[in-house]
């Protein structure tokens, strides 16, 4: 296929507007239930009280900002996929944005800014004794101002604003599975909450410690989705077609349509039964090197993605045996070529997953 030919398909898969709205519209878009915010989103884009003030200052000087992209879902619905701190500061500043219970934010008081140093302590509304507050003609002047928004419509590729937001997000700090939460946040809310609940549980918890770094990359959610992931793996032992990373995006993806219905890849009873009996057999212990006496180091990712793919394809075999067994079969990793063979730091991530998730299921077989 030609490239202009490409082109010219690609382009008819994607449609899109654009336009400057004023603040107020989009107040009333809110308020209306007609723009998504995804307040669960605030865990992931964390805005400091500067970075906040700075935006109302830009505003006010009317300073351009970046547009807002938002996609037209079926029901008509805008989806925020670019701009959420934007949108979300300029509804707590006016003190009607509301979390992920449904209840009214803190509203925003601003700061000293680089050229509006008076900034410092302003509200837009009385809310305490002293308060320095917008005047009537501050208010009406903010209302007043335009944002600029991109819109994917309805009629665009199903795949358009996923692919968009990534695009969009490649040069931010996300790690990947942040940027994977949010992806889910819009596929699908519930599987989302799902795999947030099931990363909390304590016997998973428990089995699985990572450095406070990680997890303040969602690196439990991501662990969570691995998980489920290898289980629900079909093919051979060649290499993925993808890069790991894609190819775990690809499958939430598709595990996301799925959620919920008889074929969903999620299922949290086999998820809870695989780390009970891992943390009854070794603890903390269960997920660290073995060598021969005792554990060490930290948590091991090639330990996690092994042991958790076998002991889950033969669960029903490792409730009828003892804690004991279990853990002996889980140190005897350490030592097994299935193991050795699969998990050294030459072994890319995409030729690793087949042939370990296998070699796991076969080994932990009897």
């Amino acid at each position: 296929m030609a490239l202009e030919e490409q082109i010219s398909i690609r382009a008819k898969e994607i449609h899109t507007d654009g336009y400057p709205m004023s603040i107020g519209e989009v107040l009333s878009l809110y308020r209306d239930g007609d723009i998504e915010i995804h307040p669960e989103f605030q865990r992931i884009f964390r805005w400091d009280g500067d970075q906040k003030s700075s935006l109302i200052e830009s505003i006010l000087l009317g300073i351009p900002i970046p547009p807002i992209f938002v996609s037209q879902r079926t029901d008509g619905v805008w989806d925020v996929i670019d701009g959420v701190q934007r949108l979300s500061t300029v509804l707590q500043f006016v003190g009607v944005y509301r979390d992920e219970s449904g209840v009214i934010s803190e509203p925003l008081t601003l700061s000293s800014t680089e050229y509006l140093p008076d900034l410092d302590g302003y509200r837009w509304e009385i809310s305490g004794p002293g308060s320095r507050v917008f005047s009537d003609a501050m208010r009406r002047d903010f209302k007043r101002a335009k944002l600029e928004f991109r819109i994917i419509r309805k009629e665009s590729d199903s795949n358009a604003k996923y692919d968009m937001f990534q695009r969009l997000n490649a040069g931010t700090r996300l790690s990947e599975q942040e940027a994977r939460n949010c992806l889910l946040v819009m596929l699908n809310r519930a599987m989302y909450t799902e795999i947030t609940r099931l990363s909390s549980t304590s016997d998973f918890r428990v089995v699985c410690q990572v450095s406070d770094q990680k997890e303040n990359q969602a690196y439990y959610q991501e662990l969570v989705l691995r998980f489920f992931c290898q289980a629900d793996y079909g093919g051979g032992s060649s290499e993925l077609p993808k890069e790991f990373g894609e190819y775990v995006t690809s499958w939430m993806r598709s595990a996301a349509d799925a959620f919920g219905g008889p074929q969903s890849q999620v299922e949290p009873l086999v998820f809870d039964r695989t780390f009970h009996l891992l943390a009854d057999s070794l603890g903390d212990d269960a997920m660290r090197r073995w060598d021969g006496r005792r554990h060490l180091g930290p948590f091991s990712i090639a330990c996690f993605e092994f042991v958790t793919a076998g002991v889950c394809a033969n669960i029903d075999l490792w409730e009828s045996r003892s804690s004991t067994d279990l853990a002996a079969r889980i140190r005897g990793i350490w030592s097994a070529p299935q193991f050795r063979d699969t998990s050294g730091t030459g072994v890319s991530p995409r030729r690793r997953f087949p042939r370990l998730v296998l070699r796991a299921r076969e080994y932990f077989a009897s």
